[in-house]
């Protein structure tokens, strides 16, 4: 257990009767349970506005077909999204909503959740071209695989007596070489060079994973007694694990999944 978890603790003294130690496990269990729910309704939300995307936009017939993604046909909304400029506001609206959660810490709860639910949903449809490129068998491969190992990964995060700040620490500075890199890679177009992006990302935002669920779990000691602050911060935590979530399946779709074109 961390230095920092010990110092919490020692704040209601060195001995802690059963009864306090039952309350606090509690707690600690539904606050946890708070911070899976929410990015579990985040993925779900991603996943069902990725789909109606592409359903909507998917021409169906030689009518309405206005444009081709690939091979895949695209009705006139289609074409809008995806071969418009208007594709850029599709693909960096997610990102906005991340600075909004990062510079305004003093929202309710409530607006918390609704931006957190707005936010999965406007990434469900960035994330909606995953599905016109790959096939729907590389697609759920690919989550389940990444479910397994976030779940593996967190679990160790969440046990694990070691603290993580040191190697936490490492990986965010590996995760902004690694934004550098995919930035020049925009200019670059090389897919060697998007292959080796895509192993260190799964593996950078595989320890941010274990990372975050011990800040998670800590944070819980802070804010454990205020019920509004700890439903912000497990609104926080949630984001902080979708993304890291989203991330590795990302890169290992892009790893190990086929194409629907070839």
């Amino acid at each position: 257990m961390s230095d920092y978890d010990r110092n919490a603790r020692a704040q209601w003294g060195t001995s802690v009767g059963r009864a306090g130690a039952t309350e606090i496990d509690q707690g600690l269990r539904s606050y946890m349970l708070g911070v899976y729910n929410h990015m579990t309704l985040g993925l779900a939300v991603t996943g069902l506005v990725a789909y109606g995307a592409v359903m909507l936009t998917t021409a169906h017939s030689s009518a309405d077909t206005a444009g081709m993604f690939g091979r895949i046909p695209l009705n006139s909304l289609g074409v809008a999204l995806y071969g418009s400029p208007l594709r850029w506001l599709v693909m960096l609206a997610p990102l906005a909503f991340v600075f909004v959660f990062s510079f305004n810490q003093r929202m309710s709860a409530a607006t918390a959740r609704n931006m957190f639910v707005a936010f999965a949903a406007l990434m469900g449809l960035s994330l909606s071209t995953l599905l016109l490129v790959f096939t729907g068998e590389s697609v759920a491969r690919a989550f389940f695989i990444t479910a397994a190992a976030f779940g593996g990964l967190s679990l160790y995060g969440y046990t694990t007596r070691r603290d993580l700040s040191a190697f936490g620490s490492f990986m965010v500075m590996g995760l902004f070489g690694l934004i550098i890199a995919s930035l020049v890679n925009l200019f670059v177009q090389s897919s060697a060079m998007q292959f080796g992006l895509s192993i260190l990302s799964v593996l950078i935002f595989a320890g941010l994973t274990a990372w975050d669920t011990q800040k998670i779990r800590e944070m819980y000691y802070v804010v454990g007694s205020d019920r509004e602050a700890a439903a912000k911060s497990s609104v926080y935590g949630a984001l902080a694990l979708y993304l890291d979530f989203i991330n590795i399946f990302q890169s290992l779709l892009y790893l190990t999944g086929g194409s629907r074109n070839n």
